[in-house]
């Protein structure tokens, strides 16, 4: 179906969309959608010992650093994440988590258009597409979700992706250790909501 904003047609999602802006009322329209296909497609192979030994490993190696050190490996990445390449970029995408990502989000469709997985300190230890900053431990995703204990969820609001030209929402889950039941990490995964409906 078809609605008009201005003197174009938009689809319903669009109209969607353009009402949320303006009635933070209708801002988690689409969160039943998010739970529903987190429930049914992500939180089962959050299990998978690959993910799982991922996070003990990086968790161990980054128990010493300070934030001075956090701080130091996000400036690096954020440099490389501007030319596009780099050893530090470099190293997160071979690992084999990352292609694990990888192959999960091509396996989606078209409806993830993104994921990383994160350790206890909100760094990157994995994801499938380049991110913007390496540390996550300052931003709600990281915060609300692992901060806030195992089964901990997260959605963020709708935005509109200029280079993909998708409506999106990103959703971040706690990923916890299957033989203490403890947070050990979270995940954020971007969504085409449209493909969601």
């Amino acid at each position: 179906m078809l609605f008009r904003l201005t003197d174009r047609p938009v689809s319903a999602c669009a109209f969607l969309v353009a009402l949320m802006a303006a009635s933070p009322v209708m801002a988690n329209e689409y969160a039943p959608q998010i739970q529903r296909f987190v429930e049914q497609k992500i939180r089962p192979w959050l299990r998978d010992p690959a993910i799982v030994d991922a996070l003990r490993k990086q968790n161990a190696e980054h128990a010493g650093l300070d934030q001075a050190g956090i701080e130091s490996l996000d400036a690096t990445w954020r440099s490389e994440a501007e030319q596009g390449d780099g050893p530090m970029i470099r190293d997160i995408l071979s690992r084999p988590i990352s292609k694990i990502l990888v192959q999960r989000k091509a396996e989606s469709g078209s409806r993830i258009t993104e994921m990383f997985l994160m350790d206890d300190r909100g760094l990157n230890v994995g994801q499938s597409d380049i991110t913007s900053d390496y540390w996550q431990g300052d931003e709600a995703k990281w915060q609300k979700t692992y901060q806030a204990g195992a089964d901990a969820m997260f959605i963020d609001d709708i935005e509109f992706d200029d280079s993909t030209e998708m409506f999106q929402s990103q959703v971040s889950v706690s990923v916890a250790d299957p033989e203490t039941g403890k947070a050990i990490g979270a995940i954020t995964v971007g969504l085409n909501i449209e493909q969601l409906e």
